[in-house]
């Protein structure tokens, strides 16, 4: 959460050369964030509850960058946001949820 915040705010952002970086960029980064917490949280309630504080996050961090004066607000990447948590949320009925604990299980375990 604090690398999400601080690349939001931070008034040198990284960039790439790369058409619409920065719309994939606040898709990626949503989508781990919720990806991280979904390792955690497996209730359906939980779930829910993370992805609607992520995606009011989103939402509450454009608003701050267009307070900033060196960056500036963007509803597309609000928009990238919330599709980057609704796109791991979308993997809640496969394998996703639990990656890290299949990992620990079958390469951690046997150490």
């Amino acid at each position: 959460m604090a690398y999400v915040i601080y690349s939001s705010l931070t008034p040198n952002p990284i960039e790439l050369k790369v058409n619409h970086f920065d719309k994939y960029a606040h898709t990626f980064g949503y989508f781990v964030l919720m990806g991280w917490f979904m390792q955690i949280y497996h209730q359906k309630k939980s779930v829910f509850i993370c992805a609607v504080v992520f995606i009011f996050m989103g939402i509450a961090l454009e608003y701050v960058q267009g307070m900033t004066g060196y960056r500036y607000f963007d509803l597309n990447d609000m928009l990238a946001n919330g599709f980057g948590v609704l796109l791991a949320v979308m993997l809640v009925k496969t394998p996703f949820p639990r990656i890290l604990e299949i990992f620990e299980r079958k390469f951690l375990v046997k150490m």
